[in-house]
């Protein structure tokens, strides 16, 4: 069916689920009831800043969540939107400054970084400067939000290109970039783009990046599209080529990744880089082959694995994680990380000794008589670990899993787990399960209506209700609602926790991700007097259609959301939503807008087709009556470069001996693969491909079927005046570039 619904019952809050380690690491619990969180970051003095996306700073000290926030924001939490980053300054906490980046609802919606300075677990009222306010947002998603100082006391801030993907490669506006500023929000004047904050650009989701301690190297975490997760390396001007490229590439035009890994269901594939950090701590505690790898995570596959920067190879660390994000390495040696599914904070230990230990103990439970009771243990040490579930200290036959079901509880007792190895064996804390005589809350989705389908710009309304045995209708302050926005085997929060209401609405996004594999599930949570709870949730699919994109001639390539691709071809799309449709050179769209124009995903299965005026061949010359390339006097498209005149000159009106030419165009490679450029020459050239200077002579590496632009520079200065520009390649023998390569 179009709208799906389900019911599930939770008659107790489960316990955070314990990450899967290596033998001799342990887990521990650090705090929990966080949500949503987004980043974190450690202070010196052993205190934790963590993001909700909602716009709280919360603070876990000594183990504990605090619970006033250091600061609230005002935030807006659409899509992947809210409170997403959070850095010290260098001297923290002598000079007591805390940095966010969250996305400010006034006086537009944008991305703003701010700081305030600390009192304290507070920050100190009016104490909130913003030191730099990015573009009004187009689109919920792609938002970006990590902050770090570099070694060289600067303010690095990762921003996404806000789901616009010619923003990254832009250097006119400040998405899909690295940026690079003072402190107080200043340009400083090494940037390598004079006068901008940007420092690198050519990206898509920067969501987290890392400096490694000691040598400032910096690696730039790039959440893809489709195939690739990137992890780039941070040099200064680099472009790292979205949405031109993805992934591994070969295109010297582009900074390809360090390492990258594919989108996939296995072990060591995912969908969604979150978060990174460098093992070189004041005080290590892992084991020596540890220090100087990298940690990275992803958010989807619940994983963090380790990379070997030199060998550029990653192995398996932790696994089973919920939602792994903003990963940190302390001082004291330990690896911190978060869970946003649990909206937790846990620290990862090496404890060298390979004998079983609880990471996550059972909690104690209130359920309805009759009702089933589940247990959970998280424990870690050498495989394999054997379990045995007490009762009142009397083992339970069979119970030998990490997880244990009492299928029908009738009386209150007290539960415990040994978790034993070869190594020894680990008693869990008491859980006390509490049987009371009450039946938990049933609620129910009233709308939207089964079999809704959804588009682009459409308001859904929602509502619902809840009942319960003993305490009859329940209010509308007992109900919580959730929508989230799917995609594929992910989710993005799109409307956060909203208790007390019997329901509301919400506007579906016209911009944003414009995968077909999307829907909004929406959850609704009762909690009767007693404390139980019971959930039930619906999904809302979209409305889908086929769009075909042609060319005439075909086979030619458009552009569509700005990334290139190649006719013919047809994928499926969500009605309502805009579109972006063009190519890089004029052509003419059969629904008649410019070469570059937005479209609405119509409702019906539409085809586009993008007319090319009919190409013309070789290179436009501009023939100059010196020898300095400044007095033009002739212009004209030459088929070639491929000329002789011996003592003559190229027109009757310029002069035998003191004339310079321009060539300028594109040249489009047959084959893939290192191209040797050649210029024969009598007097001077210089030669350009791709804004690469060759000079006379030089190798350039071309991907077959794509242009590169390209410039050439001649002048004849006495003797007989002669010019060429020669190429070979794998394949091809050394020959005169053929005008029917060149394009003007």
């Amino acid at each position: 069916m179009p709208l799906r619904a389900f019911l599930l019952v939770f008659l107790i809050s489960l316990p955070a689920s314990a990450a899967t380690l290596p033998a001799d690491f342990t887990e521990t619990l650090l705090a929990r009831g966080i949500v949503r969180p987004t980043a974190m970051a450690l202070a010196p003095d052993g205190r934790i800043f963590v993001c909700e996306q909602t716009g709280a700073l919360r603070v876990v000290r000594d183990g504990q969540l605090l619970p006033q926030p250091f600061a609230t924001v005002q935030v807006f939490t659409e899509g992947e939107r809210g409170l997403l980053g959070v850095t010290f300054d260098p001297d923290f906490p002598r000079t007591p400054h805390v940095y966010v980046y969250y996305t400010a609802t006034k006086p537009i919606v944008h991305n703003r970084v701010s700081r305030f300075t600390a009192s304290g677990d507070r920050a100190v009222p009016g104490s909130e400067t913003a030191i730099l306010d990015l573009p009004q947002l187009a689109k919920p998603i792609h938002n970006g939000g990590a902050m770090h100082f570099g070694p060289d006391g600067r303010l690095y801030i990762a921003v996404g290109e806000n789901a616009v993907p010619e923003n990254a490669q832009s250097l006119d506006n400040p998405l899909g970039k690295i940026l690079r500023i003072g402190k107080d929000g200043s340009i400083p004047a090494d940037n390598p783009f004079a006068g901008r904050a940007i420092w690198a650009y050519g990206l898509r989701n920067p969501f987290s990046f890392a400096f490694q301690p000691g040598t400032g190297r910096m690696f730039i975490n790039d959440v893809g599209r489709k195939d690739w997760e990137e992890i780039n390396e941070g040099e200064p001007g680099a472009n790292y080529g979205w949405p031109v490229t993805e992934g591994p590439t070969t295109d010297p035009a582009y900074k390809a990744p360090l390492y990258a890994y594919r989108h996939g269901p296995t072990a060591a594939t995912g969908c969604a880089i979150s978060g990174g950090a460098f093992y070189d701590p004041e005080e290590p505690q892992f084991p020596s082959e540890y220090l100087g790898t990298y940690f990275f995570a992803d958010f989807c596959s619940g994983w963090i694995r380790r990379l070997d920067p030199a060998t550029k190879t990653a192995q398996a660390f932790a696994t089973d994680i919920g939602g792994p994000i903003g990963l940190q390495v302390g001082d004291d040696g330990s690896l911190y990380y978060l869970a946003y599914e649990d909206g937790t904070v846990s620290r990862i230990d090496y404890t060298g000794s390979p004998a079983p230990r609880i990471t996550a103990q059972p909690e104690d439970l209130k359920v309805s008589l009759g009702a089933p009771a589940v247990f959970s243990v998280g424990a870690s040490g050498a495989p394999p670990l054997r379990y045995q579930w007490r009762r009142n200290g009397v083992d339970i036959p069979g119970a030998t899993s990490p997880g244990y079901t009492l299928p029908k509880a009738e009386e209150s007792a007290i539960f415990e787990v040994v978790v034993a190895n070869d190594y020894g064996s680990v008693t869990s804390d008491p859980a006390i399960l509490t049987v009371i005589d009450d039946q938990p809350p049933v609620p129910r989705i009233t709308a939207p209506a089964p079999g809704l389908l959804y588009q682009g710009g459409q308001t859904i309304a929602y509502a619902g209700e809840g009942s319960d045995a003993e305490d009859g209708p329940l209010p509308a302050s007992a109900l919580t609602w959730r929508i989230d926005f799917h995609h594929a085997d992910h989710f993005h929060p799109f409307v956060p926790e909203a208790p007390g209401t019997a329901g509301g609405t919400f506007t579906v996004p016209t911009i944003g991700e414009t995968s077909a594999d999307v829907w909004f599930r929406i959850h609704l949570t009762a909690r009767d007097s007693a404390g139980l709870t019971g959930t039930t949730f619906v999904d809302v699919l979209p409305r889908k259609v086929h769009l075909t994109f042609l060319t005439d001639p075909p086979g030619r390539e458009i552009l569509l959301d700005g990334t290139p691709r190649t006719t013919p071809f047809t994928e499926e799309a969500v009605v309502g939503l805009l579109r972006t449709i063009g190519a890089a050179e004029p052509v003419s769209w059969s629904d008649g807008g410019a070469a570059v124009h937005e479209i609405t995903t119509p409702a019906a299965d539409t085809t586009y087709t993008a007319s090319f005026p009919e190409t013309r061949h070789g290179l436009m010359a501009t023939y100059f009556d010196d020898r300095n390339l400044s007095q033009p006097v002739l212009t004209r498209i030459d088929p070639n470069v491929d000329f002789q005149w011996g003592q003559g000159s190229p027109a009757p009106n310029i002069g035998r001996d003191t004339f310079s030419v321009r060539w300028t165009g594109k040249v489009e490679a047959t084959v893939t693969g290192a191209h040797t450029f050649l210029v024969r020459a009598d007097n001077g050239a210089r030669l350009w491909i791709d804004g690469r200077p060759l000079q006379i002579r030089g190798t350039i590496q071309l991907e077959a079927g794509k242009r590169y632009d390209l410039r050439l520079e001649y002048y004849e200065n006495k003797g007989a005046a002669l010019v060429q520009l020669l190429w070979s390649a794998p394949g091809l023998r050394r020959q005169v570039v053929p005008g029917s390569q060149l394009t003007p």
